[in-house]
């Protein structure tokens, strides 16, 4: 059986999750059902990154010790991603004893191999961003990302050889062109590499919550060393990741920094990295530190679950940006969903349980651009898969009012109303990683599978009821 491994990135449980971390999420569970459809063995893994000063400071607010802050909100993070029906398979945090384990063993062993060396630190530091910055990056003194103004650090600190690798890198961007995802993102990676690739300070001395460094116990292990590492603790046999799947803001640690680790630490390097665009408020990224955010209980309010996953990946581009409006999705859920797919499910439904179904050869199926919904799933262009997945829907309510089935003799409208039902059948299976839970309301009224094999064949013939109402307008 075929193996798929798809990763998020793990979250800061600094503050309960918000659109942001679910548009991740969200992705990351739509690829995962995805694969499951195409029988395909699926890991998926999602988790926190429980360590750094940035936790450290806001448990200290809030009068805890980093851990027990954190507990009490990794609940809020699972919960969260129940409501949405996302099914991962392991939820893992830094603080687990098997990652803490692995992270010690694989600094034991890039520092045998003579890639971590003992040194001074002095540069600038966002702690929001766990990240440093040079003097270049900075605007008007402050965090390109969150506008606040950094910090200059001056302490001693273990460094990586990340320039070692500038030559490993620069080999692996050319032989792998689907490393760095989308593609247009590539070009500012690979010039950054080769301008130039400085050395990574892989210690702190200023803190201590974080995984001891093995062979130096007065330095704490810096959170990215530490963080990206969950990805091989927990693959769970599943490595190399087919795909990490992040924010565009923390490309440079997983297309640069990561693969330098795993070249220094002899592991096999992930197949991509697909970095996707930001939801915005005003134009402005969303983030809590910011005043900008929209809760997950808040986005489920506006429309329900299933409306609010199709809206995301349907609005705009995955990898692009997006600005989001509450309003675009109510128009999305009224037109889209319950007037056209809603409106065809209730419309066959009833006919199906008034009238006698003929099997017959479904010919309105040809329609169906199967073979181009594929390729946008394999390509990750999620809204161009439910543009040609809608283009369907529309020709068959047009198969509907066109033929006037109501109208029709009997074997003629039994047979129409078959090819609608298996057509019914296609279009949500293929709606499924976006849409679960109405799909599976859909499969039970229809008694199909959901399965992609099931697709190509013949819908069985039992008893239909007619539908509720599956999308009630707003």
């Amino acid at each position: 059986m075929k193996k798929f491994y798809v990763t998020t990135a793990i979250y800061y449980p600094n503050d309960i999750p918000h659109i942001g971390h679910a548009y991740t999420t969200i992705a990351v569970d739509i690829l995962a059902r995805w694969h499951k459809l195409k029988g395909e063995k699926v890991r998926f893994l999602t988790g926190t990154d429980d360590h750094g000063k940035k936790i450290e400071e806001i448990a200290k607010k809030h009068g805890q010790a980093p851990k027990e802050f954190t507990d009490r909100l990794i609940p809020k993070f699972k919960d969260a991603w129940k409501k949405l029906n996302i099914k991962y398979d392991r939820f893992i945090r830094t603080t687990d004893s098997d990652h803490e384990k692995l992270v010690q063993e694989v600094l034991t062993k890039v520092n045998k191999k003579g890639d971590i060396y003992l040194g001074k630190y002095e540069g600038y530091y966002c702690t929001g961003c766990e990240a440093y910055y040079t003097e270049k990056d900075l605007i008007n003194n402050c965090c390109p990302i969150h506008k606040k103004p950094v910090e200059k650090l001056r302490e001693p600190s273990y460094f990586f050889r990340l320039s070692k690798y500038q030559k490993k890198l620069l080999e692996l961007y050319k032989r792998n062109p689907n490393f760095i995802l989308p593609k247009f993102r590539q070009q500012e990676i690979i010039n950054r590499v080769k301008e130039e690739l400085y050395d990574l300070s892989i210690s702190r001395t200023d803190f201590d919550w974080g995984i001891p460094i093995p062979f130096d116990k007065k330095h704490v292990t810096y959170v990215w060393f530490d963080a990206l590492l969950n990805y091989i603790t927990g693959a769970d046999g599943f490595w190399p990741a087919d795909v990490h799947l992040i924010g565009k803001d923390i490309i440079w640690f997983h297309t640069v920094i990561w693969p330098a680790i795993l070249l220094s630490a002899g592991y096999k390097l992930p197949k991509s990295v697909f970095a996707h665009g930001w939801w915005t408020f005003n134009q402005e990224k969303i983030s809590k530190s910011r005043g900008k955010v929209i809760n997950i209980n808040e986005l489920i309010s506006i429309a329900g679950v299933d409306s609010a996953r199709y809206f995301l990946f349907r609005e705009t581009p995955f990898g692009e940006d997006g600005d989001f409006s509450e309003q675009a999705l109510i128009e999305r859920h009224n037109n889209e969903l319950a007037n056209k797919f809603g409106n065809l499910i209730s419309r066959v439904s009833a006919l199906a349980e008034k009238y006698a179904i003929e099997k017959t050869k479904n010919n309105l199926i040809k329609k169906l651009k199967l073979k181009e919904i594929e390729k946008h799933f394999e390509n990750y262009e999620f809204d161009k898969a439910l543009n040609l997945i809608f283009e369907f829907i529309d020709r068959c309510n047009e198969y509907v009012q066109g033929n006037k089935i109501w109208e029709a003799s009997c074997l003629d409208r039994g047979k129409k109303l078959y090819e609608l039902a298996d057509s019914i059948k296609a279009i949500s299976i293929l709606l499924s990683p976006f849409m679960p839970e109405t799909c599976e309301k859909i499969a039970k009224i229809f008694h199909f599978k959901i399965s992609f094999s099931e697709i190509h064949k013949p819908l069985k013939i039992e008893k239909i009821k007619k539908a509720e109402i599956l999308f009630k307008k707003i």
